[in-house]
């Protein structure tokens, strides 16, 4: 009776010891996955900080929404039409690849998120999923640099392809709701609401080397003592609203001053 005791001892200690060895190489494979995912969005250092803040992890793992305070980047190509009309679609493939790899590449630097890309169009976010105080100078900044970036992948289209391309930007600064939009079968995290809905119509409106943003932006510039040397322009009347509301240009050419990106938050 001992010896069988002792057996079943033995044989329940073996059950756990594989179990909790299981567990922990499934909760390995999942953060990982989860590395892997974030890494789409946003840069690994910021992937990083996501999966160390485990009520944050989980948060964002979930289905409810989480209402936040963030700056919104549209950016978006000008001559796509024609481009594609021109090239056959395996060589427009390799540019939309150049020109997203570029974008790409800049937000993650400022430590921005990528939430969507379509077609020739991409949205990005700054303060979100991690608070960041100075997303507006990141937002302004990133955007600077892919003009700046773009305007010689445009030479280079212009010298190999002969095609003709520029790139508008439009900002906005405001609250989303932010979580995870989908079905059962197939989910995204995202950023949804007016301030978004205002970026894109800011960017629809901006021509070829031009940064257009909202008054809500430049109220936070001011609040920060930043003047990056925008030009008022006429208000912009938006379908659905009953006022105008004040947006400001930033011409390529002009120089921002502003301080560089803060450390990413704890």
């Amino acid at each position: 009776m001992r010896a069988h005791i002792e057996a079943l001892v033995r044989a329940g200690a073996v059950r756990r010891k594989t179990a909790a060895a299981q567990l922990e190489a499934e909760i390995r494979r999942r953060e990982e996955i989860l590395r892997q995912t974030f890494r789409r969005y946003v840069s690994p250092k910021v992937a990083d900080k996501i999966l160390e803040d485990a009520q944050l992890r989980d948060t964002l793992l979930s289905t409810a929404d989480a209402r936040a305070h963030v700056v919104v980047l549209f950016a978006d190509l000008r001559g796509f039409t024609s481009l594609s009309e021109q090239l056959e679609p395996p060589r427009v493939v390799p540019l939309l690849n150049e020109y997203f790899s570029l974008l790409t590449e800049i937000t993650f630097r400022h430590d921005g998120t990528v939430f969507h890309m379509a077609g020739d169009c991409l949205m990005l976010g700054f303060g979100v999923p991690l608070e960041q105080p100075d997303s507006p100078q990141r937002a302004l900044r990133a955007a600077g640099e892919m003009l700046e970036g773009f305007a010689e992948l445009a030479r280079s289209w212009k010298e190999h392809y002969h095609v003709d391309a520029g790139l508008g930007i439009g900002i906005n600064e405001g609250d989303v709701v932010a979580g995870n939009v989908g079905s059962s079968a197939y989910m995204c995290y995202t950023i949804i609401g007016d301030t978004v809905n205002i970026a894109a119509r800011l960017c629809q409106r901006a021509r070829a080397g031009e940064i257009l943003f909202s008054s809500a932006l430049k109220h936070s510039l001011d609040a920060h003592g930043v003047d990056v040397g925008a030009t008022a322009l006429p208000p912009l009347q938006l379908r659905g609203r009953s006022h105008p509301i004040d947006i400001f240009c930033l011409p390529r050419l002009t120089r921002m001053q502003i301080t560089p990106p803060g450390p990413v938050p704890a």
